[in-house]
């Protein structure tokens, strides 16, 4: 079983079920429209979703990374090859990409789905958009299979964070450190310091004082000659 697959098939069970609407809306559609396409193109919302609702499964579990974000099978089906995420072994978890033609060309995949069961050559699947319009089970067999996809083995690239790198501070940080700042600089003119001051300013007063009282007793001393 593929780990990031599973995860995509504990979202799928739970959607078992859904049908389009009459007039092929699906909600899988709109949630592409406001939160993946950049135009917001209302065409998604009743366009093909059998993609679209794996990317809405990566989404909810969390594992778009490993899995892709794809509306078009063909541009999904390359970007696993890309990744060397790509072979023809089924397995549960793997994304299966289907050619109805049995052209095993890459880019004639018209249908995906996920698989939830091998049972030798035949495929147990979940898929969106199967017969057209409804989200359910399926049963397979490998005779319109172009590959697979295995999400757990396209490779995340790791967010790089230098050891030496302090953490942002918070805001409580932030502002205990303004007060800090504040205090510090206060520091210049409180009181404790103002001794210091008084010394300096009584030193200079005693040597004016000195030099008053030697010159006047110099005077003295010139007038007694």
């Amino acid at each position: 079983m593929d780990p990031i697959g599973k995860q995509l098939l504990d979202i799928a069970k739970k959607e078992l079920g859904y049908t389009e609407k009459g007039d092929g809306y699906t909600k899988f559609g709109n949630w592409w429209t406001e939160n993946v396409d950049g135009d917001k193109n209302d065409y998604f919302k009743t366009a093909p979703w059998c993609d679209m609702f794996l990317a809405w499964a990566a989404d909810k579990a969390d594992v778009t990374e490993q899995a892709g974000q794809f509306a078009a099978t063909v541009d999904h089906a390359k970007w696993f090859e890309k990744h060397d995420a790509w072979g023809g072994e089924p397995e549960p978890g793997a994304i299966v990409f289907y050619d109805w033609n049995g052209s095993e060309d890459i880019d004639r995949i018209d249908h995906v789905g996920i698989v939830e069961k091998v049972d030798g050559k035949t495929l147990h699947t979940i898929e969106g958009n199967a017969d057209g319009y409804k989200l359910m089970r399926k049963t397979r067999d490998m005779d319109s299979v172009v590959g697979f996809g295995y999400p757990s083995k396209v490779k995340v690239e790791a967010k790089y964070t230098p050891k030496h790198a302090a953490p942002a501070p918070t805001v409580d940080q932030v502002g205990d450190r303004a007060t800090s700042t504040n205090t510090q600089e206060g520091e210049h003119v409180v009181p404790d310091q103002l001794p210091t001051q008084e010394v300096v300013l009584g030193g200079i007063l005693a040597f004016v004082l000195c030099g008053t009282v030697a010159l006047a007793a110099g005077r003295a001393a010139a007038a007694r000659t």
